[in-house]
């Protein structure tokens, strides 16, 4: 997804500086076009063919253009899915927000953690991305515009930048025809821009695309949506200070804070409720801790971040991220 260089890549400088590379598949043979794909991506995500996908041609190429600490890619591949897993996460640095725009057809099935927020049946046109956080996706054949933007433009309008990982629009709303029709735009105008012109028609195709998603989410810029981001973080700091502690838990956070208790679930609801973003919390600092000290039994990592037994961490991992705390260990490790 930030695309590194291969030598198949045309590195291709464009006149005002902004610095662009295009990568294409059409010249592998047909049996080494997926696979040619798979390894073009595969530093970021997985691709995950079938034997016979692997058989037959594809067809896949992007565009990649950098300004600043901005990026923007234009993809078109057939479809394909695609997986960023916790192995993946714990051995790359890859920490920015992936907003993408399908301009051709869309995606589906988009699970994290371990249950699709979308029905499988929903086919969206715009995504939103937390590189730092699992997620696995089938994608239709398709044109795609990605912009790969850091927490900070995202933290504008999201006081907890993480909460909008696997959110989705689809493009029949007034607000998605513009969106789609600006980013098109920017597609087809990028490679004559200057640096400030590109950097500016990024940022504000970035900042419409989470607005967007701000306005999904009720946290259009009025005085409650200034509450509800005070109060998010203000609970999201409470539970991050005592997410060791066992007795951490919905409850203990409604006796030490002085909110309202529907308010407070409703504020948690596009997470499951508040025990699930707990949860979510703990098992991402145990998978953390599972690769950062290799020589702590699983057992005290589950009894240190504040489980009452390593079945019951177990399990819990293991429906959050299809493996069990051990496996997750071994693979992290051997990639590493």
């Amino acid at each position: 997804m930030t695309p590194c260089a291969t030598t198949a890549d045309a590195r291709l400088p464009l006149r005002h500086g902004v610095a662009h590379s295009f990568f294409s598949v059409q010249g592998e043979p047909p049996q080494r076009q997926l696979l040619a794909w798979r390894e073009r991506v595969g530093h970021v995500m997985d691709v995950l063919p079938s034997r016979s996908d692997v058989e037959k041609p594809f067809q896949a190429s992007i565009h990649r253009y950098q300004v600043g600490g901005l990026v923007f890619t234009d993809c078109r591949s057939d479809v394909i899915v695609l997986e960023r897993s916790l192995a993946r996460i714990s051995r790359d640095v890859v920490r920015d927000f992936a907003l993408h725009v399908f301009l051709r057809g869309g995606v589906e099935n988009v699970a994290i953690r371990a249950t699709p927020r979308e029905p499988a049946r929903s086919v969206a046109t715009i995504l939103a991305l937390d590189m730092n956080q699992p997620v696995r996706m089938q994608r239709h054949a398709c044109r795609v515009l990605t912009f790969f933007v850091p927490g900070e433009l995202v933290q504008e309008v999201f006081p907890d930048p993480e909460t909008i990982h696997g959110r989705t629009l689809h493009g029949s709303t007034p607000l998605a025809r513009l969106i789609i029709d600006h980013v098109a735009t920017l597609a087809q105008n990028i490679a004559g821009m200057s640096p400030d012109e590109a950097d500016g028609a990024i940022r504000a195709g970035a900042e419409l695309l989470i607005a967007a998603f701000g306005k999904q989410a009720g946290l259009s810029g009025d005085a409650r949506a200034a509450a509800r981001a005070v109060m998010f973080s203000q609970v999201r700091r409470h539970i991050q200070a005592r997410l060791y502690e066992e007795e951490l838990s919905p409850e203990s956070v409604l006796e030490a804070l002085p909110f309202p208790r529907r308010s407070l679930y409703r504020l948690f609801e596009h997470e499951g409720g508040l025990g699930a973003y707990i949860r979510h919390l703990r098992l991402r600092r145990a998978a953390e801790d599972l690769v950062r000290f290799p020589h702590v039994t699983v057992t005290d990592i589950a009894y240190g971040i504040g489980f009452k037994s390593a079945s019951d961490f177990t399990r819990a991992f293991r429906r959050a991220y299809g493996m069990a705390p051990q496996d997750f260990r071994a693979l992290a490790c051997k990639v590493v």
